[in-house]
């Protein structure tokens, strides 16, 4: 199953109810840009029918992860509030004939903006993304039940360091920083992904050179 065959079948999800796909993986390994591009593929056919519920929205502010000491972790699994992404969830999933405003992470700003995007009544598709969706710690897993469809992307350690280096470099950093962030944040926490997440659905891997996905079971 390649990346457009990946398309199709989330295109094959059925009409007329709601459905919530849960899109997880590392940092770098591109959940955001897929989900766009569900998005973006799943809209063609019927506008609106798709939206994005990022988890980035649920970051803890940043004044409030100096005070828990947390502030040079911001990423890691316990510096999200995952209640409120839970009850965002279960509103989502049970309250099908309601618009749901939801936070969206603004990167300028390095802030979670409240209320920032809504999903309609009428979206029958919601994208979750994530690194941590499929966590099997707590207060992850219980996120688990209200996912109709999960897709895990795995990618090679070497190629995430090289995606994030870029990423950094693009923000301006020194390399000093940049392998800070690297070494002390980002792939400890791309590595707690791959080691405490439940197997999903579908994984998608990806490489340099070819992506793949495959359903699981």
């Amino acid at each position: 199953m390649n990346k457009l065959e990946l398309l199709r079948h989330l295109e094959g999800l059925p009409h007329g109810r709601r459905t919530i796909v849960a899109i997880a993986g590392p940092p770098g390994s591109g959940k955001s840009t897929l989900a766009t591009r569900a998005k973006e593929h799943l809209n063609l056919g019927a506008s609106g029918r798709a939206e994005i519920l990022p988890m980035d929205g649920f970051h803890f502010d940043d004044r409030l992860l100096d005070k828990m000491g947390r502030l040079a972790r911001k990423g890691a699994p316990d510096t999200f509030d995952v209640d409120g992404l839970c009850w965002t969830l279960r509103r989502l999933s049970e309250e099908r004939l309601k618009s749901v405003a939801i936070p969206v992470f603004d990167r300028d700003l390095e802030i979670a903006r409240a209320g920032a995007r809504i999903i309609e009544e009428s979206t029958e598709i919601v994208i979750a993304e994530g690194n941590y969706l499929l966590c099997t710690d707590a207060p992850w897993a219980k996120l688990h039940n209200f996912f109709d469809l999960t897709v895990m992307i795995e990618v090679p350690e070497h190629e995430l360091r090289r995606r994030l280096r870029n990423r950094w470099v693009s923000y301006g950093l020194d390399n000093g920083e940049i392998q800070r962030h690297l070494d002390d944040n980002d792939l400890p926490n791309g590595r707690f992904v791959s080691a405490r997440s439940k197997r999903a659905d579908i994984i998608y891997r990806q490489g340099s050179n070819s992506d793949t996905a495959d359903k699981s079971g």
